[in-house]
Order: structure tokens, then C-alpha cells, then sequence
């Protein structure tokens, strides 16, 4: 346990949003979705429902601010515009952490095929049909704090 993280973070999934360079891209989806075939990397975190592991997954992980998309749902079938209660769910904690952002619906095999390449999958034992996000990393932008600090003394005056 650490201090100020939330305890469905724990070592392998930290270092896996740690090792994720701006750009790459996790998803979080349910426990009926194929994770062992789809992915790169697996995650398991079985008996959690997907909110509370998003919900920790964006209290540490910056979203992408460079590109219009970064945060996907997955779609109930074809239908794009339907909204199952899970996903409201998904769109609320969303915008809890990132308000600026948009959740965006891909349908069937083009969210799959990102699935595919993304850099990991973190399976959660959700229930529900189609609770699958995918989030794009984005950076942290360096402080006043981050800048090295200047000499005291000029080291090239004698």
C-alpha cells in the first residue's frame, strides 16, 4: 500500500502506466471481452467492475491534449449513439478527471482493432456488456519547480 494511490493500483499496473511513453494507448474492458487474444500485454484485475479501475487508472495517468481523440468506447453493436447505463458511467468519471475531454464511440472491429495495438489491457471482471474504454497518454507538462536550479556562485569567477 502507498500513500495517496489508490489500492487497485497495484505494481504491475503501475509500472505499466509508468513504462507507457505520450501516445501509446491501455484499455480497460470487461470480463467477457477476449483480453487473452487481443492483447499485448494483459492485466488482470479480476472481481473489480470497470468504474472504480478507471476511476484509479485516470487518478495518475495524463490524457492525450494533442490530438482531438484519446478517450474510446466501445458500442452497443452497431448502434454508435446508444448509451447503456455503463457507458453514462464511463463518460461521468471521464469527465470527473479530464472535463475538457471527449468520450468517443467505436464500433465493433475498429475497436478491437485498437485493442489490438494498444500497449496494454487491463481485464476487469465486469459484468456488463460492452464496458470497454480505451485512453490515450498523454504528457505532463514541466513546472517552474522542474527547471534546474541556478548557481549561487559563478563558478567561472575566480
Amino acid at each position: 500500500m502507498l500513500k495517496g494511490l489508490d489500492p487497485l493500483l497495484g505494481p504491475e499496473l503501475l509500472a505499466t502506466l509508468r513504462g507507457m511513453g505520450h501516445g501509446d494507448e491501455i484499455a480497460i474492458v470487461d470480463g467477457n471481452y477476449p483480453g487473452v487474444e487481443h492483447a499485448r500485454r494483459l492485466i488482470r484485475l479480476d472481481g473489480h467492475h470497470l468504474i472504480p479501475v478507471l476511476d484509479a487508472v485516470l487518478s495518475v495517468l495524463p490524457i492525450d491534449d494533442f490530438v482531438n481523440e484519446a478517450i474510446f468506447r466501445s458500442t452497443v453493436r452497431a448502434e454508435r449513439d446508444r448509451l447503456d447505463p455503463v457507458h453514462e458511467e464511463m463518460i461521468a468519471c471521464c469527465a470527473r478527471h479530464e472535463p475538457e475531454r471527449e468520450v468517443f464511440p467505436l464500433v465493433g472491429q475498429d475497436f478491437y482493432g485498437r485493442v489490438r495495438a494498444a500497449h496494454a489491457v487491463i481485464q476487469t471482471g465486469e459484468p456488463r456488456l460492452y464496458a470497454n474504454i480505451i485512453l490515450r497518454k498523454g504528457v505532463i507538462y514541466p513546472t517552474a519547480a522542474d527547471e534546474p536550479a541556478k548557481a549561487e556562485v559563478d563558478p567561472f569567477v575566480y
